[in-house]
């Protein structure tokens, strides 16, 4: 008798991270945050370890490239802490400054603080993955 509990993890996987993303987002108008977010999405990742093991999952895209993923963050958070350096304003100013445009989508506004939130979400959820990955690896190779 084969268990159902692989397939429905599947099925939950995408579902559980638009519900990452939207905490994400709801971070901007009620209490939710980017860490949080990348914590519910690396969860979602461990179920996918836990109902299938580690050579399913690691078919995944987001398992796989999930070092990358963490660094692509990084990246992001440390551009946008340090770019404004290059036009010669403060580490972490925020863009657009006080009075001036803001692009929305929605009800979202696209600022820096977005850009800067989306980085903790890539660094968190990427360095969760990894570390579960390699702990698997770790406890399938006997040490």
């Amino acid at each position: 008798m084969k268990s159902f509990i692989p397939s429905t993890s599947r099925v939950v996987l995408l579902p559980a991270l638009v519900v990452a993303v939207a905490v994400w987002l709801k971070g901007y108008v009620e209490a939710g945050d980017s860490f949080g977010a990348g914590v519910l999405g690396a969860l979602a990742v461990l179920l996918q370890y836990v109902a299938s093991g580690r050579e399913e999952a690691r078919r995944l895209p987001g398992v796989r490239y999930a070092p990358q993923v963490a660094g692509v963050g990084l990246l992001l958070l440390l551009g946008v802490a340090f770019g404004p350096l290059v036009w010669g304003a403060a580490p972490v100013t925020h863009y657009p400054r006080p009075g001036g445009v803001v692009t929305h989508f929605g009800t979202l506004e696209f600022h820096t603080s977005v850009l800067f939130d989306a980085g903790i979400f890539l660094v968190v959820m990427g360095f969760i993955v990894t570390a579960i990955d390699g702990l698997v690896a770790q406890s399938h190779r006997g040490g």
